[in-house]
């Protein structure tokens, strides 16, 4: 093996054993040898909230979502709730606008300018003390609102971020895979928490002290990220909160949620080079190596990966194991195209489903990279259509 190809095979992998592996191990050691942090104790009076939800032509759920959240276990005079229709075209302006007398706002914005536009436009109206940011589609479990609040009575957390629970038909294995991810990165953050802050706290649920909030935010980054590093930027933390569950329908189409994908990770690398100070650990520590690990060396992950593939390539000249790994590789990627295209609703068998989840998260995060890298910027999208 020449040192270029072992340079191609190796930086990948590398990375991705750092980033999947190496990085839970190390925070589950500090985390051993730092000290426990007690559950906050209820406040003697709630806190005001201000329940934030961004919504375009979602008509078929704002009903469901309103109802979820006027069920929720918080004292009602203590809690407001902000509808901000993105020039919806569809009834969306309509059924909210049923639940004026229960105290529900409609802010309707007369142009469409994407999710954190409206974020900033509601940012005046909002009168909690504590934001609670969520999306249309999501539903909130009735307990799960004052642990998130909780976590304020500790000084030093500035924003709380809840536990992502997907759920689907598990039937449908083009998209379960995402439940495994999920999960996975939800038991990263707690571990992240227990050693101090998590680096990126959840677009479906999230609250944030209104003093962090209230400051306008660039169109076209993701305000759920930059949170966390807002907060830390101004000397507060963020943490994870598994007892503030949220339940997040999968999309029921694998080309969908390889579309969610993209725009995600490339708002994600655009925030993070806004905010790159944060990478200094000179002047932030610990949380600089945290984002560096979690964020950017997992989505280094996916630009090198096509590396992986030409250093194989390369090899299987002279090699027939590596001759064995590319074709394997190159079946993994034909297999996950198909998937790609798999018709909507139809079933697909098991091994396709994985190899479509492998296959759409890594070429979702190189485009995700092309399009930073190129400066495109999508502040507005069409919302991921998630199952009931």
């Amino acid at each position: 093996m020449t040192a270029l190809e072992y340079t191609l095979i190796g930086l990948p992998v590398v990375f991705a054993t750092y980033a999947y592996l190496c990085y839970p191990v190390l925070l589950r050691l500090v985390s051993l040898v730092r000290p426990v942090k007690p559950r906050p104790a209820d406040p003697e009076q709630w806190p005001s909230i201000s329940i934030s939800v961004p919504a375009y032509n979602e008509e078929a759920s704002i009903r469901g979502t309103i109802e979820s959240l006027l069920a929720l276990d918080y004292p009602r005079e203590r809690c407001q709730i902000v509808i901000i229709s993105d020039a919806s075209t569809d009834r969306t302006d309509e059924i909210v606008s049923e639940y004026a007398d229960r105290g529900v706002d409609l802010l309707r914005l007369g142009n469409r300018s994407g999710k954190t536009a409206a974020e900033n436009a509601a940012a005046s109206r909002l009168r909690g003390d504590i934001v609670v940011n969520t999306d249309a589609t999501i539903r909130i479990l009735p307990q799960s609102l004052k642990p998130l609040i909780r976590a304020f009575q500790d000084p030093t957390v500035g924003v709380a971020s809840g536990r992502d629970l997907s759920v689907g038909d598990l039937n449908f294995v083009a998209t379960s895979d995402e439940s495994r991810y999920v999960g996975y990165e939800m038991w990263l953050r707690s571990l992240e928490t227990s050693c101090g802050s998590i680096v990126g706290a959840s677009g479906c649920y999230y609250a944030i002290r209104r003093e962090l909030h209230q400051s306008l935010f660039p169109e076209a980054l993701s305000r759920d990220f930059a949170s966390a590093l807002v907060a830390r930027e101004h000397g507060f933390r963020a943490v994870s909160v598994d007892e503030a569950v949220c339940l997040v329908p999968r999309s029921v189409s694998l080309s969908r949620e390889f579309h969610r994908k993209v725009r995600t990770m490339a708002r994600g690398l655009e925030t993070l080079w806004f905010k790159r100070q944060l990478l200094n650990p000179f002047r932030y520590g610990s949380f600089a190596w945290m984002l560096a690990s979690h964020k950017l060396c997992r989505w280094l992950v996916f630009l090198l990966a096509p590396l992986l593939l030409i250093g194989l390539a390369m090899l299987s000249l002279r090699s027939p194991i590596a001759a064995l790994l590319f074709l394997a590789g190159f079946m993994v990627l034909v297999t996950g195209a198909i998937a790609l295209r798999w018709p909507e609703g139809r079933p697909m068998p098991r091994l396709m489903g994985v190899c479509g989840f492998v296959v759409a998260t890594h070429l979702a995060g190189l485009l995700a990279w092309v399009k930073a890298l190129r400066g495109e910027r999508n502040p507005i999208w069409e919302p991921t259509r998630r199952a009931a």
